[in-house]
């Protein structure tokens, strides 16, 4: 049994292509009203970009989170090694090794407070107080390293006899 198909009209088959298509149907015209600098017969330029809107003043913008160093797993294994080398007495081991955590990390602050402190147990208290000023220096927006590498440099003075010195940094360290 043939089931008969209803066919289209070829215009109404023309009329929905051309639906299909986008384009507008016999009878209708495209809009007259040109866009604003167009040449006919051409596309339209793309639109102006938006401007980022600017930012917001000094005084709302969210200020970010202190800093807060940290070591590597390669430096932290190290300076856990120098940890032990000292309580068995092995200063020079604990130099040996955290002069090699530098050399993996050379602005980590915590390392060169790490160091400071074997320098105070070496006896040397004007490399330790370089290696304190290092760490300070390094460590600008990190409050813990900023304490830490302060009271090495008051433990430094106090060590060479500059007691003022260290009374006057440690007021600004307990500050904080």
């Amino acid at each position: 049994m043939v089931e008969k198909h209803r066919s289209l009209t070829l215009p109404a088959a023309l009329g929905a292509a051309l639906l299909l298509s986008g384009c507008p149907s016999p009878g209708t015209r495209p809009s007259s009203t040109p866009t604003p600098g167009a040449i006919p017969g051409q596309a339209a330029p793309p639109p102006a970009p938006v401007p980022a809107p600017a930012p917001p003043p000094a005084a709302h913008r969210p200020q970010s989170p202190p800093r807060e160093s940290h070591l590597s797993p390669a430096t932290r294994s190290l300076v856990t090694q120098a940890h032990a080398l000292l309580a068995h007495g092995d200063i020079e081991g604990a130099s040996s090794t955290l002069d090699r955590a530098l050399r993996i990390e050379p602005s980590n602050p915590l390392i060169w407070s790490e160091l400071g402190r074997v320098r105070l147990a070496e006896n040397d208290s004007h490399q330790a107080e370089v290696c304190a000023r290092k760490a300070l220096a390094l460590a600008s927006g990190d409050r813990a390293a900023q304490t830490e590498a302060g009271r090495l440099l008051i433990d430094a003075l106090r060590a060479q006899g500059r007691n003022q010195e260290a009374h006057e940094i440690e007021g600004r360290v307990l500050m904080q």
